[in-house]
């Protein structure tokens, strides 16, 4: 009985502590969505910067969480602020990989080189941005795979944001062969780029010559669009290019293989 009343304070705490853990999870969860929430229904604020506020809001309760958790053993926030005092050193060390992606994060939030709903390639990876809280950016790529990217190695890679602008400019490449009329070829594709009403006018739409290969009179193509129009405007015209060539009499190359049989 001695054993068990000397040990009853520390259940009770142990017990108290694991209901304050509880609740304060389920409150940084609670604020963290409402201020997400707030931050993305109001019209004039990017929704980036709802993402990485509830991130901070959430780890705000968590740490208040944690020093009334600690309270509750006897470990006074003062001793533990003087504790972490002493071991800043080391725990910069040991937290140096996180407290860059924090540091990182605030940048990205400041210059923002891109937001969420944007399509960017980051060092070479490239997905539409899901979300960016103070620790990582998550990008799913077209296939609906998550990507989790530290925001230090984000923050420090080259970004190519390719729905920064709300045009962009279509290339395209048509291989026509050398006995072909070239002018006629031309006029075909501008035909077809001018009937889309996708194709913006101006800039208008712009076909030249670009290269003579060793099989094929290539047409350089640049048609400017609505960036969500991009896509679909590129399959489009492969397709509808393709069969004006047909209906006009314009062939485009392709490898050949030729067989010679020698008699005997």
């Amino acid at each position: 009985m001695d054993q068990v009343s000397a040990y009853a304070p520390l259940l009770i705490n142990a017990a108290k502590a694991v209901v304050v853990l509880i609740i304060g999870w389920i409150v940084a969860g609670m604020l963290s969505g409402l201020v997400r929430r707030r931050i993305v229904s109001h019209p004039q604020i990017d929704d980036t910067i709802g993402g990485f506020a509830a991130s901070i809001v959430r780890w705000l309760v968590l740490l208040i969480t944690l020093i009334a958790v600690l309270q509750l053993f006897g470990i006074e926030a003062t001793s533990l602020v003087a504790v972490l005092g002493a071991g800043t050193l080391a725990i910069g060390l040991a937290l140096q990989g996180t407290l860059s992606d924090v540091a990182a994060g605030v940048m990205l939030i400041i210059f923002r080189p891109y937001r969420i709903g944007q399509f960017v390639d980051v060092g070479g990876t490239s997905g539409t941005v899901k979300d960016l809280n103070i620790f990582v950016t998550e990008l799913v790529t077209p296939d609906n795979v998550q990507i989790i990217m530290p925001n230090g190695q984000a923050w420090g890679s080259v970004v190519t944001n390719y729905s920064a602008h709300d045009t962009r400019r279509l290339d395209l490449t048509f291989g026509i062969d050398y006995g072909d009329d070239v002018d006629k070829a031309i006029q075909i594709i501008l035909d077809v780029a001018n009937a889309d009403e996708r194709v913006h006018k101006d800039p208008e739409a712009w076909v030249r010559v670009t290269n003579l290969g060793d099989s094929s009179v290539d047409l350089g193509v640049r048609l400017w669009c609505a960036a969500e129009n991009y896509w679909e405007l590129k399959f489009h015209m492969l397709k509808a290019v393709k069969e004006a060539f047909d209906a006009g009499g314009i062939s485009i190359p392709y490898p050949h293989s030729v067989e010679i049989q020698k008699a005997g």
